[in-house]
């Protein structure tokens, strides 16, 4: 059987990278998914916008009975060293990235609540966090604060929501190939850099979007009825620490 057979699921930032792939792996477990994004999905919607979202959720609910399952995917990326980040860039990457987890997260609550549970669940809530809101990066300032802020939110919520049948968990990719990723790399002289990084992670390679989609997979299905709480790095081994060359002079590759 499926695992996601008749549930109700939204998916933000579901026009590319983890947001559609998410999308394209919860329907193949047949699940019914509301894609949410700028443009190009199910619902055209700014996370930033509180109206949009209330009536998105509430539209969901109204046309198929319930909502089992939130992962949020929409996000953006921006920093730099403080002193060099505009007052109006910080906004634009906080409201998106942690306003707006906060904004979705509230009204799939809201809905959530007031539903019978399914075997002792009402919902799943999955929000997409960062290995950058685990610890700092080099330049990373705006963007690592507000994926922290997404890894404390999540843990607050599962403590809120938990007792009446909410699971809330986060997954904290390492770097992913997404167009998001390609933009930022885009820029000259990041060549070295993204070697250095992709490097970093012990698999010695970068993420797959389809990776992160099956962890949310299993966060949203009653395979993880007991997990809650959690931020869950999927990331290579990104954070597992750090190689020096040691395992080279063993004979190891």
């Amino acid at each position: 059987m499926a695992r996601m057979e008749g549930k109700v699921a939204i998916v933000t930032g579901a026009a590319s990278g983890i947001g559609a792939a998410t999308g394209a792996r919860f329907r193949a477990e047949g699940a019914t998914v509301v894609g949410w994004d700028l443009h190009g999905v199910d619902v055209d919607l700014d996370v930033r916008d509180e109206s949009a979202i209330a009536a998105a959720v509430g539209a969901v609910v109204r046309d198929h009975g319930r909502l089992d399952a939130v992962v949020h995917a929409a996000g953006v990326a921006g920093g730099g060293p403080v002193h060099m980040v505009p007052t109006e860039e910080w906004d634009r990457v906080v409201d998106i990235n942690l306003k707006g987890t906060f904004l979705v997260g509230k009204h799939a609550v809201a809905a959530m609540l007031v539903q019978e549970p399914v075997d002792g669940e009402r919902g799943s809530i999955v929000n997409i966090a960062s290995v950058e809101g685990l610890a700092g990066t080099e330049g990373g300032s705006t963007y690592n604060a507000a994926k922290g802020g997404v890894v404390i939110l999540t843990k607050n919520m599962a403590i809120d929501y938990g007792r009446s049948g909410i699971r809330v968990n986060a997954i904290c990719p390492g770097f992913i190939a997404t167009p998001m990723l390609e933009g930022v790399f885009a820029m000259g002289g990041m060549e070295a850099i993204l070697a250095d990084i992709t490097a970093a992670h012990q698999l010695g390679r970068l993420g797959r979007a389809d990776e992160i989609a099956a962890a949310a997979l299993f966060l949203c299905s009653r395979d993880a009825s007991f997990v809650t709480g959690v931020a869950l790095p999927v990331d290579g081994g990104y954070t597992a620490g750090h190689r020096h060359g040691v395992s080279e002079l063993m004979g190891l590759a």
